[in-house]
């Protein structure tokens, strides 16, 4: 199928969409892309901004700490070796000259010793030693500010940077902090705690102090709107839009009308009126269709009764056909019957008779086949089986009177050709039975063994398929063979049984 034809076969308003597509969306998709291309951007901008502002609060915290080591550091060296009697004062006095610095301190000798302490500086551990030039930095296990040894010639300083001073110094920075913490390896310090959660802000870590600390930093999310977004893809909102003022349309004033007409048409059935809707819609094209569907209906009506009295009188013919056949069939019978009783003969009487069961067996495939012909669903084979069982049964010479023929029948359908075939079969193996071994029961099944087969069996003592050289033998295989053949499938031989498939009706 090209694709004009896949275009053809689509709907009204599929057809006007896709038209639409094709001259707006590519136009929309540019604008489109350019747009995003152009919020991509601006994002990347605004999340740079966040980084350096992050970048800043964490350089102004770690400036803040250096401040404090440094001066500390100029202090207590001073203080150490002087020969001041009291080495903190001396170290406060040096302080209280460098602005924002803590003066609450202690000074420990070389070996942790603890020498003074100044303030309400409660004095830390002395581990970790730290060697004169050396700096240590980590989080008072309080949480509550941040400790700093500075080593010195003749000892080292300890100090603590409160966590208001730590807020400060990130807040000066400028940037719009939301979130400030600090850790080192075992605590954590919160100089800004968030407010709930960190949803909705970027956070950023960078190491401070030689890589001791590290500071995490949060600043909300700063990205293009919502409605910045919208108004980028406001083609692409055009499109959506023009599209489905266009479905609505189509549907309202040609599908809609389209689908009650085709409702009305597809619920008309032959012999009743068909009942079309008044009103279809203000097109005029729609109403004058509606119209010519009556017309057509109308004529439709006149030659479906034309021919169905012609094919009254043909089914006449075909059942006065099939009747006559029927009789002429069963006056051949009778004849030969008569013909039978009067042959001088046991093997003349015997051939009529043979000859006279064949008939019998096709008349009741007429008889049977004009049963069904009102129902068109083809020959019964359970009635004609047993029908002609019954036959064989009546007609069985003197030596087979009392024939027993037990039957194991399901409800199968199937054609007249078929039927033929099955009958002549039937009567074929019958006969040979009877004739041969008249007092042994006859078994005969037929089954359905799926949607389109059946499976016909009989099965008798005298059934034996490996002593072919028996004065006719021969013949009756190379019959019952012939006869499995009409039906296309072979003649299972085995012992004392004989089966053959057949094609069958599925069920209904």
């Amino acid at each position: 199928m090209t694709a004009a034809e896949r275009f053809g076969r689509l709907p009204t308003a599929a057809k006007l969409l896709l038209i639409l597509t094709a001259v707006l969306l590519p136009i929309g998709i540019a604008l489109a892309w350019l747009g995003e291309t152009g919020i991509r951007h601006a994002d990347s901008t605004l999340a740079g901004r966040n980084q350096d502002q992050s970048r800043g609060a964490a350089k102004a915290i770690e400036s803040l700490i250096a401040r404090n080591a440094l001066a500390l550091r100029i202090a207590a060296a001073g203080a150490l070796q002087s020969s001041a009697g009291n080495p903190c004062q001396v170290t406060a006095n040096a302080l209280a000259t460098a602005p924002a610095i803590s003066r609450s301190f202690a000074l420990r000798s070389p070996t942790g010793n603890l020498l003074c302490t100044f303030g309400d500086f409660a004095p830390k551990d002395s581990a970790p030693l730290v060697a004169p030039g050396a700096i240590r930095t980590w989080i008072d296990p309080s949480g509550r500010d941040l400790d700093l040894r500075v080593g010195v010639i003749g000892g080292m300083a300890t100090s603590s940077v409160p966590a208001a001073e730590l807020r400060s110094a990130a807040n000066d920075s400028g940037a719009a902090i939301r979130f400030v913490e600090i850790r080192d390896r075992d605590n954590v310090l919160p100089v800004i705690p968030a407010d709930q959660s960190l949803d909705g802000l970027t956070v950023s870590e960078w190491p401070i102090s030689n890589g001791n600390l590290i500071a995490r930093v949060g600043i909300a999310q700063q990205r293009t709107s919502t409605g910045d977004r919208l108004l980028l893809l406001l083609p692409l909102l055009m499109w959506i839009l023009a599209a489905i003022v266009t479905w609505l349309l189509v549907t309202r004033l040609l599908i809609r009308p389209l689908r009650r007409l085709q409702r009305a048409v597809l619920d008309y059935r032959p012999g009743s009126q068909l009942d079309l809707p008044d009103k279809v819609g203000p097109s005029g094209e729609i109403q004058e269709l509606r119209d010519a569907f009556g017309r057509a209906v109308d004529r439709v009506e006149e030659s479906e009764r034309e021919t169905g009295a012609a094919l009254e009188g043909q089914r006449r013919l075909v059942r006065e056909v099939h009747h006559r056949v029927k009789n002429n069939l069963q006056v051949v019978a009778s004849l030969l019957n008569i013909h039978g009783r009067s042959a001088g003969t046991p093997d003349a009487r015997d051939a009529y008779a043979g000859i006279s069961r064949r008939v019998g067996a096709l008349s009741i495939v007429h008889r049977n086949h004009f049963a069904e012909m009102e129902e068109n669903r083809g020959i019964a084979l359970r009635p004609l089986v047993n029908e002609l069982a019954a036959e064989l049964r009546a007609s069985a010479p003197e030596a087979a009177r009392g024939l027993r023929i037990d039957l194991e029948l399901d409800s199968l359908n199937t054609t007249q050709d078929v039927a033929v075939a099955v009958a002549f079969l039937v009567t074929e193996i019958i006969e040979f039975a009877m004739l041969n071994a008249p007092t042994d029961p006859i078994e005969l099944s037929l089954r359905r063994t799926s949607e389109l087969t059946g499976r016909l069996t009989l099965g008798s003592p005298v059934l034996r398929p490996d002593e072919e050289d028996e004065p006719g033998k021969l013949q009756f295989e190379r019959i019952v063979g012939g006869l499995a053949k009409q039906l296309r499938s072979p003649l299972d031989r085995k012992l004392g049984r004989y089966s053959v498939d057949l094609p069958v009706f599925p069920l209904a």
